[in-house]
């Protein structure tokens, strides 16, 4: 598991030694999950996000981080992790989501918490025009440590109706890049970013990215594709 791209790699490294150290510091101080609640372990993910649009031409003091909040439909308001506005009108929101270790306990959350998410986003503008002009545009980032644990099979479970046949001999990780593109072709969110890092024997960290219409490439593309729509659009 070795990427090619050093921006990314570089990415990846920030991500676990900033989450080795909040564990580390943790653990002194007999916290248990603490990078996991803190969230700080995605900031390297998050500044690249942010740069990408900014990099595409929108203003920096457009792309907000630091878990801005937009208003919901079914409840007052939901924190998402970049929230990009311009002239009145929410040109993306960007979720970002990781999961280290526990991934039999999490994976399902994780996937219900996007669907819901993304329709509450789509209500709001659908029934209170919250968002401005123009259709918000969403975008979901995973980051998965593979193991053993992601690339086992999962067990066969009894269902009251069939099974859509994709998940016969599923593996968590394959799960999660299927619901990950059917968000995107269901219309759900706009874009994907699904990347998995794990470490090597040499105790550094190497990524890839398996689904290869979630990857930072094609992100960075619709991203850069997103902007280039507003700004005609607005400007």
């Amino acid at each position: 598991m070795r990427g090619n791209d050093s921006e990314i790699q570089a990415v990846v490294d920030a991500f676990w030694g900033r989450r080795n150290q909040i564990e580390a510091q943790h653990k002194l101080s007999g916290v248990q999950g603490g990078a996991a609640r803190s969230g700080t372990h995605m900031a390297a993910i998050q500044d690249y996000v942010r740069r990408l649009f900014i990099e595409a031409g929108l203003p920096p003091e457009s792309v907000l981080n630091g878990s801005p909040s937009l208003p919901g439909f079914f409840r007052r308001s939901k924190s998402w992790d970049v929230v990009v506005s311009y002239r009145g009108v929410l040109v993306a929101a960007v979720e970002l989501k990781s999961q280290v270790g526990s991934v039999g306990n999490n994976a399902n959350n994780r996937i219900e918490e996007a669907i819901g998410n993304a329709y509450d986003i789509g209500a709001v503008q659908k029934y209170n025009r919250s968002f401005g002009s123009l259709s918000p545009w969403l975008a979901f980032v995973m980051v998965l440590e593979e193991t053993a644990d992601t690339r086992r099979e999962l067990r066969p479970r009894s269902t009251v109706f069939a099974t859509d046949e994709v998940f016969t001999h599923a593996t968590y990780s394959s799960q999660y890049q299927t619901a990950l593109s059917r968000f995107v072709s269901d219309g759900l969110y706009d874009a994907g970013w699904f990347l998995t890092t794990a470490q090597h024997a040499d105790g550094g960290y190497g990524y890839a990215e398996p689904l290869k219409t979630a990857t930072s490439e094609t992100f960075k593309g619709l991203v850069a594709a997103r902007v280039e729509f507003v700004l005609a659009a607005l400007d």
